[in-house]
């Protein structure tokens, strides 16, 4: 993206879907599983540093798709909830470019995300240099989302199901947003993988 700065993107798709009851990673939209349609996203932007964590299921999702050009990290304590993810897709990233100056989350659950979301973020964040550039979808602000070094320190901190949206809490977190039209879309039940059959069209 930029020769400039150093970002890493990080796939979290390490989550158990006990709500649907079978890898939602896997649910297929368009010929694809979520997971790939997420991983091409990330592809077509060229990072150098790119990380995929994996937990729950990796046997299964290891088999079904290819993580060529990813380094795949286990996180062993996935049930622990989405904080160990996060921990460490950064640790892992860090380890690959010990100069990280952003790295960016995303997760393998939202069917819609298009590769301009992803620039708009990553522009926002190197433009206006926040300590993070959140997605936003109707009320709601969450991932995709890009952080720069000096969140580093809090995101290790996470604990537990906590994600990086408590920081909007803090005083002296300044963020900026960008607009994902779709980005509320998420599979989470069965109820939502049929919706999704229904838009795949």
């Amino acid at each position: 993206m930029s020769a400039e700065e150093n970002i890493a993107v990080v796939v979290l798709a390490a989550g158990g879907s006990s709500r649907l009851g079978r890898p939602k990673q896997l649910v297929e939209f368009k010929g694809k599983t979520l997971l790939e349609h997420t991983m091409d996203k990330v592809d077509m932007l060229g990072f150098q540093t790119k990380i995929l964590v994996l937990g729950a299921n990796q046997d299964k999702i290891q088999q079904m798709i290819s993580s060529d050009g990813f380094k795949v990290v286990i996180n062993p304590n996935w049930e622990q909830g989405m904080a160990s993810s996060i921990k460490i897709g950064l640790q892992a990233a860090l380890v690959e470019e010990n100069e990280l100056d952003h790295i960016l989350f995303l997760v393998s659950d939202q069917p819609f995300l298009e590769r301009v979301n992803l620039i708009k973020l990553v522009h926002t964040q190197l433009t206006k240099n926040p300590k993070a550039t959140y997605s936003k979808y109707g009320d709601n602000i969450g991932v995709p989302a890009i952080f720069g070094k000096a969140a580093f320190p809090l995101l290790l901190q996470l604990e537990g199901d906590e994600g990086a949206k408590k920081f909007l809490q803090l005083d002296d977190f300044n963020f900026c947003t960008e607009t994902f039209k779709n980005g509320g879309f998420d599979v989470d039940t069965e109820e939502d993988v049929q919706q999704l059959k229904q838009m795949d069209v």
